[in-house]
């Protein structure tokens, strides 16, 4: 294989895994996308973060667009949910910058622990 072509390999693969994610559960290509990013890719932790927010949108609104055209999105009860999460969003993105990455890692991996206890007990 030609060092061009392993260049994009683990990139795309990332960012496929990411979708598969994504388009199964209808978000969360982050849990998988960060960690991959920062350990497979290469990418620093901090930079890791904010590009899998940059690699998520697009594949939010596509998973979006494939649940809206099935018939799966309620509009009326998801605006409250959005209307949190841009206040939440803007007040992420600003304290970002100045969080230890220590126990942002931390952080993180508390709440992929959670979600997978959640889902288990669930």
């Amino acid at each position: 294989m030609k060092q061009a072509e392993r260049s994009w390999l683990r990139p795309a693969l990332a960012g496929a895994a990411a979708g598969v994610v994504n388009g199964f559960f209808g978000g969360g290509g982050g849990m998988v996308l960060v960690p991959l990013l920062a350990g497979w890719c290469g990418l620093g932790q901090r930079k890791a973060f904010a590009t899998s927010v940059a690699i998520i949108l697009p594949l939010c609104v596509l998973s979006a667009a494939i649940y809206l055209f099935r018939g799966g999105v309620d509009f009326t009860a998801a605006l409250p949910y959005l209307a949190g999460g841009l206040l939440g969003g803007l007040l992420g993105g600003r304290l970002f910058k100045g969080l230890n990455m220590t126990w942002l890692r931390r952080g993180f991996a508390l709440l992929i622990l959670y979600g997978g206890v959640r889902a288990l007990l669930g």
